[in-house]
């Protein structure tokens, strides 16, 4: 298959994994907007490489015109998360979206792989827009913890060193690794709560700050210099308290005031369009 052809094979699913990407990672930012621990930490994304596509499809005996219904990973979306448990709710938000239809499930965690490998895989069909129409493709999304995808990183990079001939001495030195993962992926669920109960605290800090900040820059523009630097001077100190009640009632406080001031200058600038106008 010439270049160019190859090019027009796999642009749909480009396409693909750029709007899957852009939808998870909007996923996460509502969760954030909205003070919400969010089951997924980051999202991946690639399109399988015309070598990959070639070697799968010779040792699968697929044919080229097969590759698009033989081949389920030409498009993959990689979705990692913090803990264990987050895994099955990822999966089960994507069984319940309007935009994908899961053709196919693998659960590599509670079956993982002989090598060790663990990781939840789907299988979706997903519909894009393209100059000649609706195409329905699909796409591979394996969701796994971020222990888990430091190994399969690792474990991936051996395969392909060794071209599937690796050392015994190496296999198990990875399944003593692989082992291990599973333990740490149970040490940090059985402090999951706090961990997200401190990440919570953290991004619901950082948001109010992010508040207060924006309302102090715009009062520069409408109050006295002045007034402004004293409530500036004020944030700070209710800042280092490190007390998030405190910080709360502050930005409560704070845009009320703003709300005042802003109230003040359309009030004058009305006056002034009054006498400029002579409408009074």
């Amino acid at each position: 298959m010439e270049i160019q052809l190859w090019r027009e094979l796999l642009n749909p699913y480009e396409l693909a994994v750029n709007e899957i990407i852009v939808k998870f990672d909007h996923l996460i930012k509502q969760h954030k907007e909205r003070g919400l621990y969010s089951p997924i930490e980051q999202v991946t994304g690639r399109v399988k490489s015309i070598p990959s596509i070639l070697e799968k499809a010779q040792k699968k005996k697929i044919s080229i015109e097969q590759i698009e219904s033989k081949i389920e990973d030409l498009a993959g979306i990689r979705i990692i998360c913090q803990f264990v448990e987050d895994i099955d709710k990822v999966v089960e938000l994507i069984r319940n979206r309007s935009d994908m239809r899961v053709k196919k499930e693998k659960d590599y965690i509670n079956n993982q792989k002989e090598s060790g490998y663990r990781s939840y895989h789907l299988i979706v069909y997903y519909h894009i827009e393209t100059l000649d129409g609706m195409k329905e493709i699909m796409v591979e999304i394996q969701i796994r913890t971020l222990a888990m995808n430091f190994w399969a990183v690792i474990e991936h990079s051996l395969q392909y060193k060794y071209k599937r001939n690796m050392p015994i001495e190496i296999r198990h030195q990875l399944m003593e690794a692989a082992n291990s993962i599973v333990k740490l992926d149970e040490q940090m669920s059985s402090v999951r709560s706090e961990i997200i109960e401190a990440q919570n605290s953290f991004q619901a800090k950082a948001s109010i700050v992010t508040e207060i900040l924006n309302n102090i820059q715009n009062l520069y523009k409408v109050a006295n210099k002045r007034e402004v630097i004293k409530i500036q001077d004020e944030f700070y100190k209710v800042y280092e308290q490190n007390d998030l009640k405190k910080l709360r009632l502050f930005s409560e406080e704070l845009d009320i005031i703003t709300e005042g001031y802003h109230a003040q200058a359309i009030s004058l600038s009305g006056i002034e369009h009054m006498y400029k106008n002579n409408t009074y």
